[in-house]
């Protein structure tokens, strides 16, 4: 299988979780990474800034009508829910919430399972809710690669147990195998 895109979802505890796999990765990734964290509506997502100084990928907030492209880490804007295209362009949305959330992880999920369907790698880190169960079953249904945090290695076990309960996944692996396994798509 090919991967095109890679998705993640991280909630609480996320912070370090974060830092840990993306300052790990390879700074010639050719695959975008979108991430959704759960962040306060107001948050200036101070993560985007500091990840920024510390790592050779480029790493930014994801902008409206946006192209996605490869080697660059997207971090959803606080209070938008992010959706990638068909055109695999992004759009953003001010919609209900999911899961108590927004962003949510279920939305980007649900739509990148659509924009690259087959050649989608869904991530489902650390957090207190199911947000991102139905986006992993939507990726699985369209044949892209679902994998979970191992809950034991998670600060908080609800959302990769929630993906786990149902049988979402195709992986579990902590952060240093997830690492691995991102800097070996070519």
């Amino acid at each position: 299988m090919e991967i095109e895109a890679i998705v993640i979802g991280v909630s609480a505890g996320g912070f370090k979780t974060l830092e840990k796999l993306i300052l790990g990765l390879k700074e010639d990734l050719r695959v975008p990474i979108v991430v959704v964290q759960h962040i306060g509506a107001s948050s200036e997502n101070y993560i985007v800034t500091y990840l920024n100084e510390k790592s050779g990928l480029t790493i930014k907030e994801v902008e409206e009508k946006e192209a996605v492209l490869g080697g660059t880490v997207y971090f959803a804007p606080s209070n938008y829910h992010v959706l990638i295209e068909r055109n695999r362009t992004f759009s953003l949305t001010v919609g209900e919430k999911v899961c108590f959330a927004r962003p949510s992880i279920d939305v980007l999920f649900e739509s990148a399972a659509e924009a690259y369907p087959d050649q989608l790698l869904g991530i489902i880190l650390t957090g207190a809710n199911s947000d991102g169960t139905n986006g992993c079953r939507d990726i699985k249904a369209c044949g892209g690669v679902v994998i979970v945090q191992d809950p034991d290695e998670a600060e908080f076990k609800e959302m990769p147990l929630s993906v786990i309960n149902r049988d979402y996944q195709d992986a579990v692996l902590n952060i240093d195998e997830m690492i691995k396994v991102i800097n070996e798509i070519r």
